[in-house]
């Protein structure tokens, strides 16, 4: 056998070895298409509720899909491109809350709590402790969303495709996010919540928007207040600036005028369970 390899040229054999680590690499790439994550928001996804209780009857599935997040190497997660880097992190934001919820499904509150009973917010350290391995780093939903998404990709739009489980959250996507198609689905996800009773609401020249305005408002500055009349502070600009680009059309002409008061709206943590 060695005699036979002898006999083949040194540069057939790194050829040869160059085509089998071809081979191996496309056998385990990253599917940038969340094939099973589409299948499993088309079960468990309906309108702005999810089947908890579905999901936690059977956890493989999700659980599968979690596994496929930690199998990408940081180095190789860093070589794609933007539009793939910030699809996978908002679809591993999204999966791996589906994974809170489901870790302690049916969320059970103590005697004396201020937030819902039935909330994410119940559970110690949903945010802040609970965490991943996903493309090389172990990583809390904080991680992702104030330490990978905000500054890497500064594009406001992701507080509108990101769900925290909740009422008030822009609902949960019933399919992934995925590169080819990012800048038109973060655009309807945007218009679909300025859309909804949990965005924004209109009484007369007063414009109630969701509290994510203004925990997060500094993030939309850049791109949106120079949508919006001048004689403002930049957030409010850039708040109006949001609801010209994405509101509706009524909505976003009434805003042009310059004389809409902002308010912000309570903001509903109770859980977006089917079952509820």
């Amino acid at each position: 056998m060695a005699a036979g390899w002898a006999s083949v040229p040194a540069s057939s054999v790194l050829a040869l070895l160059v085509a089998c680590f071809e081979l191996a690499a496309t056998a385990t790439a990253f599917d940038h298409g969340f094939a099973a994550y589409g299948d499993l928001l088309q079960s468990v996804v309906h309108g702005p509720r999810v089947d908890y209780a579905a999901l936690d009857a059977d956890r493989r599935p999700l659980d599968r899909i979690v596994a496929t997040f930690a199998e990408p190497a940081q180095s190789e997660e860093q070589s794609w491109s933007r539009e793939q880097r910030m699809a996978f992190w908002i679809n591993a934001y999204n999966v791996l809350t589906l994974r809170a919820i489901v870790s302690h499904y049916p969320i059970r509150a103590g005697v004396f709590t201020v937030s819902p009973r039935n909330s994410i917010r119940q559970i110690d350290g949903v945010w802040t402790t609970l965490a991943w391995d996903v493309a090389g780093r172990r990583v809390t939903l904080d991680d992702i969303e104030h330490r990978i998404l905000r500054p890497t990709f500064a594009d406001a739009r992701v507080h509108f495709a990101i769900n925290c489980a909740s009422i008030s959250c822009p609902l949960l996507a019933d399919v992934p996010y995925r590169a080819e198609t990012l800048d038109a689905a973060l655009d309807a996800a945007a218009r679909r919540y300025l859309s909804s009773a949990e965005g924004l609401r209109v009484d007369g020249d007063t414009v109630s928007v969701s509290s994510i305005f203004k925990w997060y408002g500094d993030d939309f500055i850049s791109q949106y207040s120079p949508l919006a009349p001048n004689g403002r502070n930049a957030r409010e600009r850039a708040i109006l600036g949001t609801i010209v680009r994405f509101g509706p059309a009524q909505t976003a002409e009434r805003v042009r005028t310059g004389r809409s008061r902002i308010k912000y709206l309570h903001y509903d943590w109770s859980l977006n369970d089917l079952a509820r």
